[in-house]
Order: C-alpha cells, then structure tokens, then sequence
C-alpha cells in the first residue's frame, strides 16, 4: 500500500490537460453569454463577459502551445505515421457538408446592417 505521506511530484502533464479543460470548457459558456449580450450598452455584466471570454481564449491558447511542447515527439511521429493514409469520401463528404452549412449560417453576419 502506498505511503500518503510521500508527495508524488507535480505532474506538469495533468495540470496541462485540466488547465485546456478548464478554459476551453469557459469560451462556449462566456461565448453564448456575449451572444445574448450583444445588443446591450456596456453594462458591467456585458464587460464581465467580455473580459472572461477573452482571458479565458488567452489561457486556452497558452496551455495549447505548453500541450503541444510536451508532446511534440509523440504529435510529429503521429504526422509520420498517417502521411501514407487517404482520406474517404465519406470523410471529406462530411466535411465538406459541415463547412459548407457553417458557412452559409454564418454568412448572415456579413449581411447586417
């Protein structure tokens, strides 16, 4: 059985993934919130928003490239690997169709006034 009183080491992977968990779980959230907010003046529950959505992008992006330096062997062997593999028509059919009605909803914005 193990000791409790011996500390494990910190482990800077673990800490990594909940750190991208926890800021990635807060931009959909703070996201929808400047959503319903964005016809208000700036009242300090929309600049709360704001400043969450934006330091919460801030934080997410930081862990990615912390993410990506602890996994850099592990991400370039990957690439390695999957170079020979095609992709299938249904893979780029529904990829395709995701870019295609995301673009066309999203496109709605381009035309307010």
């Amino acid at each position: 059985m193990e000791n409790i009183s011996e500390k494990r080491p910190f482990n800077k992977r673990a800490f990594t993934s909940m750190g991208l968990l926890a800021s990635g779980l807060l931009l959909p959230a703070s996201g929808l919130m400047n959503h319903l907010l964005q016809f208000e003046p700036l009242t300090r529950e929309r600049h709360f928003w704001m400043s969450v959505h934006d330091v919460a992008a801030i934080v997410f992006v930081v862990f990615v490239v912390v993410h990506l330096t602890f996994n850099w062997r592990a991400l370039v062997h990957y690439a390695k690997k999957v170079k020979g593999i095609t992709i299938s028509r249904e893979a780029a059919a529904a990829v395709l169709l995701v870019f295609f009605v995301v673009g066309i909803i999203a496109s709605h914005a381009l035309h307010v006034r």
